[in-house]
């Protein structure tokens, strides 16, 4: 069986189309039908079955996924073997919360791409949880810990988060001295339905019952009480990056969350992969204790 028939199959898998797969590779997406269609032909089977969505595995490409994914990981140990520890290169692509991959990755993927100029990273920003077992990323942030799957978990570090909002704004409004005051303020948050995991749910923290301006985005969010839109709870590590928002309320009201970071269990066993998490885990944890540093008492 041809490896590289396998790398197509597996990208095809974790796409769920030839287009996507075929940019993942490099190819055109009819180079990508026809090596998949060699490859049933050859297996004697069907792998995928179309549907609206795209290509998804048939039984057989069901059973042949675990077998392929082997074949990957043993291709990449072989290569290490041979090249040894040496410089970190190749592809590696990072899923992250927004918030991480606006205010954090950037400096931190900057820093690694400058040890290591042979690596090329892409930060994937998303609101949401990454699929890893589709290698949507080859690891990724995440905001809680994952109770199942095939995953190696890393805490990374505990991050603070505050009430905060624009010099403008809190001139213009009313003093706030406690929880009580913020009763008439608009508040900044979360669209209540798309909040993608509950340590994300940091309204009723504040006592209100609804936010006003709300975004799936802390990012956008952030961007609002910037523009003196209103009041909400942002990540300390992200006030550097904003001029004039500052914090209110920090002896009443102070949140602390945690950064985990995520890999495929069978990651376990690439040298280079277990390289850059270290690499990268560092890279987070610096930052965020640089960034939280500047921040006033």
């Amino acid at each position: 069986m041809d490896w590289d028939d396998l790398r197509i199959f597996l990208a095809v898998a974790r796409a769920d189309s030839l287009s996507g797969a075929g940019r993942r590779l490099g190819i055109d997406a009819s180079t990508v039908g026809r090596r998949v269609a060699r490859l049933e032909q050859g297996l004697g089977a069907k792998l995928f079955l179309k549907t609206p969505q795209g290509y998804a595995l048939a039984p057989e490409g069901e059973r042949l996924l675990p077998h392929a994914e082997a074949m990957e990981l043993a291709s990449a140990g072989a290569e290490e073997a041979l090249t040894g520890p040496g410089d970190l290169t190749g592809q590696l692509r990072i899923g992250a919360p927004d918030g991480c991959a606006n205010y954090l990755l950037p400096q931190v993927c900057a820093r690694m791409a400058e040890s290591h100029p042979g690596l090329e990273i892409q930060i994937v920003a998303l609101p949401r949880v990454f699929n890893l077992s589709r290698r949507e990323a080859d690891m990724a942030v995440a905001v809680s810990q994952p109770q199942a799957g095939r995953l190696v978990v890393q805490r990374l570090t505990d991050y603070r988060l505050h009430l905060a909002g624009h010099e403008d704004y809190l001139r213009a409004h009313p003093p706030i001295r406690g929880l009580a005051d913020l009763r008439g303020h608009r508040m900044i948050g979360y669209i209540a339905d798309m909040i993608f995991d509950r340590e994300l749910d940091y309204l009723a923290e504040t006592g209100a019952d609804w936010a006003q301006l709300t975004s799936n985005s802390v990012s956008v969010q952030m961007q609002a009480i910037r523009a003196g839109a209103g009041l909400g709870i942002v990540h300390d590590f992200a006030i550097p990056f904003c001029p004039g928002v500052r914090r209110i309320l920090t002896d009443r009201l102070s949140l602390t969350r945690s950064f985990w970071l995520i890999r495929h269990q069978d990651d376990r066993r690439s040298q280079r992969m277990s390289r850059l998490a270290d690499v990268l885990a560092q890279g987070i944890r610096a930052e965020v204790a640089r960034l939280q540093a500047q921040l006033s008492p």
